[in-house]
């Protein structure tokens, strides 16, 4: 009979660490995460802050684990309650990380991308910059301008073209985030993605297909619920609301007869199907709960703590 001590193999240390994922809206943070975490971790539509909350992206290779912190858009326009927690956030994911990747577009530097800097520290060797968007340029020369304007906006540690969209130089990115990572054990298990849960990954994608059937129809103020969560029969059932802030807003979401609410569900459950792995029921409900964005309480009877 072998000795016990001898049955338990030591965990392998490995480079493990936070790397934050920070920018201006609509600059394709979430993109870039779910890119490199090989899964789709966080939503994504063409509305500038889809983003709303802190979401962990982990992808465990052989050599390292990333923990990537994606993000919401830092933006100083909008003043209500809701953005005025997402900036909190963002500034809060700057602590205790490991590394930072400031992500801007490849056409260029922009105010909004400006107001990040100030974000950062004054000097840091943790800071990597990624020129996202890259494949819409005619010409990769097209690059080193920017490259070159952007050197002395601050001492990044590397600058890193890439494309979310298409996973380009992902590996050229990765190499300049691992060196900063400390050696530790794994903080999650090799198999799992995300730190959220499958209903929070559930109301998330109720809320993109929103913005993406609706487009410029719906504005920003949306918001969605898990009312009934029951895996106990072989079809689970699901009950989602989603929270529009005017009365206007409502037949917008419901459409002609019911058939945008129909598709917005119709596409959700295609993906919660896929995380479950199994067919399942949902219905989703609309309702008007004003000015809730701008709304202490409701945002944190919504979960915007």
């Amino acid at each position: 009979m072998q000795q016990q001590a001898e049955a338990a193999a030591p965990a392998a240390v490995r480079p493990v660490g936070m790397v934050a994922i920070i920018g201006r809206p609509n600059v394709g943070k979430s993109t870039l995460v779910n890119a490199l975490v090989g899964e789709r971790v966080s939503i994504t539509s063409r509305k500038p802050q889809t983003t709303r909350d802190r979401v962990l992206g982990v992808r465990t290779d052989d050599d390292a684990q990333y923990i990537f912190v994606d993000t919401p858009g830092f933006q100083r326009r909008h003043r209500t309650a809701l953005n005025r927690r997402m900036n909190a956030t963002v500034t809060s994911a700057l602590v205790d990380v490991d590394a930072v990747v400031l992500v801007i577009a490849a056409s260029g530097w922009t105010e909004s991308d400006e107001e990040m800097l100030p974000l950062l520290p004054p000097e840091s060797a943790n800071v990597i910059l990624a020129i996202n968007k890259s494949d819409l340029l005619a010409e990769r020369e097209q690059l080193l301008p920017l490259m070159a304007d952007s050197m002395p906006r601050y001492p990044f540690r590397g600058i890193v073209p890439v494309s979310a969209e298409r996973s380009r130089q992902l590996d050229d990115l990765l190499k300049e985030i691992r060196p900063l990572l400390p050696d530790g054990l794994l903080l999650f298990d090799a198999e799992q993605y995300t730190d959220r849960s499958v209903r929070f990954l559930a109301a998330e994608s109720v809320r993109e297909k929103a913005y993406r059937l609706l487009g410029d129809e719906l504005p920003y103020g949306i918001a969605v619920t898990i009312d009934r969560w029951d895996e106990s029969r072989a079809t689970p059932q699901i009950a989602a609301t989603l929270i529009v802030e005017r009365d206007a807003h409502r037949p917008i979401v419901i459409g002609k007869d019911g058939v945008k609410l129909r598709e917005i569900s119709r596409l959700a459950r295609g993906d919660i199907e896929q995380m479950l792995g199994k067919p399942v029921f949902l219905e989703v409900w609309v309702r008007v709960r004003r000015g809730w964005s701008d709304d202490a309480r409701a945002l944190k009877s919504l979960g915007y703590e």
